[in-house]
């Protein structure tokens, strides 16, 4: 049975069993899985998967529903923490919630699961403003809509600063063979208020996962939003993660991705600007190898006047690897005296590695400044031969220019202890010692 029929017939039993008595849990629910039987999984004949196939890690024949907790202790998942700095912790194991893994003490601040948030009253105000209001209606959105049964909610009250950051840690044990799991995200942001948030998805079996995530992140006015994914996962490993943000006056949102391993890695990272003085930013750092196929799918809808947005990927790619970016900048009519800018840069270590590369500029009106931007090239030789000739091995001399090439993306890095850490994964994944204090 193919997954799809697979995933439609067993939507009942799950549905009956995790919904319960929420009768507009129901009815969003069962329209989800009606969508995804009409629409199904994408494929290459659409112009937004034209470069990336979702056939092989289609083919597994995954389970969909892991009935317990599977134990964890912390002393074998500590180094997937952030633990240099004091956070508020969300962690999942094969897609429930790990409570003695988890502290969420707070004030003003809620941080629990999504299960929680769907099925209590007190949360029910901000669940039926937000809660699938944002992301669009294709298969993969519809598909975690339907089956989603865990997550996290963060709802960050007016005028509030989160003291400290929040973790959303996903692990997979494989305990379960071939897995399938589907976090859904709700972030909410209230008026005046600012949280950092870092999320991670990790496989610890070298069984297939695959992981369907949607977040939706609404930040009020003047909220800050300071997100951080860190995707370093397994090559059993298979990740694609729709997060999707709308913005209010002045608010600041800023997206760091850092795509360091995997499968296959799709990120679909869409921005609506919904208010004038708007800053939206989003960079992003890929370095991979071997088979490994990462594909960024970006979008920023500038709706009103006298927003900015700002767009930097950059890109390593060594032996068979495959990157994609397609970014999109929409600018209407009506948002005039808006800047955006994009730019993606890539490095190819192999002539048999591939980068396929679309920025796009979508401009109604006329009273802009947009520019975009891509080069796609080798390391520069005559700057190897130099590092060279002061001494330095060719083999550190290329890590240094691939370091310098991806540090202005870290420069905006807000977390010092997130900076570390991705330091010292590119300097792995470059294989080189870099010789300073990262």
């Amino acid at each position: 049975m193919e997954l799809k029929e697979k995933l439609v017939s067993s939507f009942l039993a799950f549905e009956e069993e995790y919904t319960g008595t929420n009768d507009d849990l129901h009815k969003i629910r069962n329209q989800a899985i009606k969508d995804f039987e009409t629409i199904g999984f994408p494929s290459r004949k659409e112009e937004d998967y034209k470069y990336t196939s979702l056939k092989s890690i289609l083919k597994e024949d995954y389970s969909l529903f892991p009935k317990k907790e599977n134990a964890l202790e912390y002393k074998d998942i500590k180094k997937y923490f952030i633990h240099e700095i004091d956070t508020y912790d969300l962690v999942f194991i094969d897609g429930i919630y790990s409570s003695h893994l988890s502290s969420t003490t707070h004030d003003k601040i809620d941080v629990c699961l999504m299960s929680s948030a769907l099925n209590k009253d007190l949360y029910k105000p901000v669940i039926d403003n937000y809660f699938n209001k944002l992301a669009p209606k294709n298969g993969l959105n519809s598909l975690n809509t339907a089956f989603t049964k865990e997550g996290a909610f963060i709802h960050i009250h007016k005028n509030t600063l989160a003291d400290k950051p929040i973790q959303i840690i996903n692990f997979s044990t494989g305990n379960e063979s071939s897995l399938l799991v589907q976090p859904r995200n709700l972030i909410v942001v209230d008026e005046n208020s600012h949280c950092q948030i870092i999320e991670r998805h990790q496989s610890l079996t070298d069984q297939p996962v695959l992981t369907n995530s949607v977040t939706e992140i609404f930040a009020d006015k003047r909220a800050i939003v300071d997100y951080y994914k860190v995707q370093n996962d397994k090559l059993s490993a298979s990740l694609i993660d729709n997060t999707y943000i709308e913005q209010k006056s002045e608010s600041f949102c800023s997206v760091h991705t850092f795509s360091l391993g995997g499968k296959l890695t799709r990120n679909n990272l869409n921005f609506y600007q919904r208010g004038e003085r708007i800053d939206s930013t989003m960079k992003g750092i890929t370095i991979i190898e071997g088979k490994q196929h990462v594909d960024h799918n970006t979008l920023v809808h500038h709706i009103e006047p006298n927003c900015e947005s700002h767009q930097d990927y950059k890109g390593i790619f060594d032996e068979k690897s495959v990157g994609v970016f397609n970014g999109k900048v929409v600018v209407e009519k009506e948002a005039q005296k808006t800047n955006a800018y994009q730019s993606n840069n890539n490095v190819l270590l192999n002539d048999k590695a591939t980068i396929n590369s679309k920025p796009q500029l979508e401009i109604f009106a006329d009273d802009v400044k947009c520019s975009h931007g891509c080069t796609i090239g080798q390391l520069d030789e005559e700057a190897l031969f130099y590092l060279q000739s002061r001494g330095i091995p060719r083999k550190e001399a290329s890590g240094l220019l691939m370091y310098a090439f991806a540090n202005n993306v870290l420069a905006s890095v807000k977390i010092p202890e997130i900076k570390k850490r991705i330091n010292k994964l590119i300097a792995l994944k470059l294989g080189v010692e870099l010789g300073f204090n990262l």
